[in-house]
């Protein structure tokens, strides 16, 4: 899956917005004002995703692939590098699993806003 494929899935997700808060090279995926997905667009293309804990740990042995979090806490991040060993089917599913993460917490009325809108 390439960077502009990843961009698409993750801003058509409800109520997503996009941003680039920290440098003009790392593109940030926000649902409610939090964060489930930055893209790095410098070269070595990858992205971070939220990740329930005892998965993360679990996706980093089974998948050379996945790494824990760049620049986040490695409990709950991974990042994911973009170099076409891993099926897109995978990287969709870890996004929205880190988009279900972050909207699992948030308050009812927001939470099942979004969840009924994919």
């Amino acid at each position: 899956m390439d960077i502009e494929n990843v961009r698409h899935y993750c801003i058509n997700l409800p109520e997503v917005t996009e941003s680039f808060p920290f440098d003009d090279t790392t593109l940030v995926f926000k649902v409610a004002g939090k964060m489930f997905a930055l893209l790095n667009l410098k070269e070595n293309h990858s992205v971070n995703l939220k990740c329930n804990p005892e998965k993360a740990i679990d996706l980093r042995d089974r998948y050379e692939s996945v790494l824990p979090g760049y620049h986040m806490n490695k409990t709950h991040w991974n990042t994911i590098l973009l170099n076409g060993l891993l099926p897109d089917g995978l990287i969709i599913e870890w996004i929205v699993d880190s988009y279900n993460l972050i909207v699992e917490k948030l308050p009812k009325k927001l939470n099942v806003k979004m969840l009924d809108g994919k």
